[in-house]
């Protein structure tokens, strides 16, 4: 996840830009902000297309890891780019983009011009100050969340791991610090923290936090979605942490169903700041908390304060030599979760999106969430490699109003292309799911111009010699490649 920024009520007067039939994109010209060049700005192609029905989305390369940047040549945009934010340049009239780097245990920081070339790269946490692996995050700003800015990335290399929370304009020659760890978020394998807007409970900070963990004993959780509530707008430190759970006890995952809705309210979990991640473990499900299967990311809708009060979330699934596990999501799915309107810690959970009813055909592991006014889109990670999967990782357009689930971009393999095969699979990896999706950013209202996103893409395969150590770090010897695209015509 990642960073979603507020649809305006009437960007600068306008409310879609026209549409043109074209997926690769090297047509520079736009009407509203003519500064911004779409043209690919990365000598690598665009890892990805569009399916069939949205045609009218044009796509960019924006920045891969072979590419040299001008002003630091020796950058590398490192592995497995994932969550991310994306801000205006306070001290320029360019664009900073912060980037997770999963993998690598570390989160880059990209300047680019006003034209949306990349120029300028460094890393501000390495594999040493990141400590696990950095999946999903979000960028916390004073005009939306009424803090920061902050990036907030969550680590998920085991229940011990945490929420870091990292200065966006902070110095690189701080990279490795460990200290930028918030553990009155909770200790856990987590997947993201995501703020709610300030208009949602205005006067409170409520975050809320996926944890991405497959399995479950007697005493210990499954996945969990958790929050934090403080009554202090921006603290980070002194408020309280809770627990999803049904309100019948009933703690089973495929016990619910679409079509039905649960009462659900969130409950706390006693001196969780000071505690381990085992002992939150056990103590979540002596609560109740329901067992899901990795949830993997959280947002929330945009628009009014109502829509922020909505809520969605992955549940990525897992499986036993192809076998479902009882009582867990195999193929995954996506739920809403709907908050009270004055209190956050009441709701109703409805499940939205069912991967095992179409296994193979309909979604495979949802991970990242990027939830619009209208839409839910649901980035998959496919690389459980279930036998019956039938197609490579997708993104999904969810339809809110019309409940309906579409492909909507797919990964551009060229497996039968054996040019683009030496480059970019040389081993010839041809399961479904070898590469995967990351976070999926609406930066329309940055850069002033209507349905244009971000999208961050981990082309497994694509692996150098040249890209290991990206950060610099020395504990780096991941070698893979990484992607990042833009799109436009994007339906908010």
């Amino acid at each position: 996840m990642k960073l979603n920024f507020l649809k305006s009520v009437a960007l600068l007067g306008f409310t879609s830009l026209s549409l043109i039939s074209c997926q690769n994109d090297d047509d520079s010209s736009n009407s509203v902000n003519p500064n911004i060049d779409f043209t690919s700005k990365s000598s690598v192609p665009a890892f990805a297309y569009a399916q069939a029905g949205f045609e009218n989305l044009q796509i960019s390369s924006l920045i891969s890891s072979s590419d040299v940047l001008t002003q630091t040549p020796g950058f590398i945009y490192g592995a497995q780019p994932d969550g991310a934010g994306f801000m205006k340049d306070p001290n320029g009239d360019g664009y900073i983009m912060i980037t997770n780097h999963e993998i690598l245990k570390s989160v880059s920081r990209v300047y680019l011009d006003k034209t949306l070339k990349p120029i300028k790269g460094e890393y501000i946490v390495d594999a040493v100050g990141g400590m696990t692996r950095l999946c999903s995050a979000t960028l916390a700003t004073p005009t939306i969340h009424g803090f920061g800015p902050i990036f907030l990335t969550a680590g998920e290399s085991g229940e011990e791991s945490m929420v870091h929370g990292i200065d966006p304009f902070g110095a690189s020659s701080e990279k490795s610090r460990k200290d930028r760890v918030l553990p009155a978020l909770g200790k856990a394998s987590m997947e993201n923290a995501v703020p709610l807007p300030k208009v949602a409970y205005p006067g409170k900070t409520v975050i809320l936090i996926g944890e991405d963990q497959s399995y479950a004993t007697a005493h210990a959780s499954a996945g969990q979605v958790i929050m934090y509530v403080s009554n202090t707008v921006g603290d980070l430190t002194n408020g309280k942490l809770y627990a999803l759970k049904r309100n019948d006890n009933n703690q089973v995952e495929t016990a619910m169903a679409v079509g039905n809705s649960f009462d659900v309210s969130f409950v706390e979990i006693p001196n969780a700041k000071n505690s381990t991640g085992a002992e939150i473990n056990t103590a979540v499900n002596n609560l109740k908390a329901i067992r899901f299967s990795r949830v993997e990311d959280v947002d929330y809708r945009k628009g009014s304060a109502s829509n922020n009060r909505e809520v969605y979330f992955t549940a990525t699934g897992q499986s036993s030599s192809n076998a479902p596990v009882e009582g867990y999501t195999m193929w995954g799915r996506v739920y809403k979760l709907v908050l009270d309107a004055t209190n956050p810690l009441i709701g109703k959970l409805e499940l939205v999106v069912e991967g095992d009813s179409t296994p193979g055909t309909g979604i495979i592991n949802p991970d990242n969430i990027c939830v619009t006014e209208n839409y839910v889109y649901i980035q998959e990670d496919g690389d459980s490699y279930y036998t019956a999967a039938k197609h490579d990782s997708y993104i999904w357009q969810y339809s809110i109003a019309a409940k309906t689930n579409k492909p909507w971009l797919n990964m551009n393999h060229k497996r039968t292309d054996a040019a683009w095969n030496a480059l970019y699979n040389p081993g010839n990896e041809t399961r479904f799911g070898s590469w995967e999706f990351g976070a999926m950013e609406d930066i329309s209202d940055v850069i002033g111009i209507p349905n244009t996103f971000i999208v961050n893409i981990h082309p497994h395969t694509w692996q150098k010699d040249a890209f290991s150590n990206a950060d610099g770090s020395g504990l780096n010897t991941n070698k893979e490649g990484g992607q990042t695209i833009v799109i436009r015509n994007v339906q908010r």
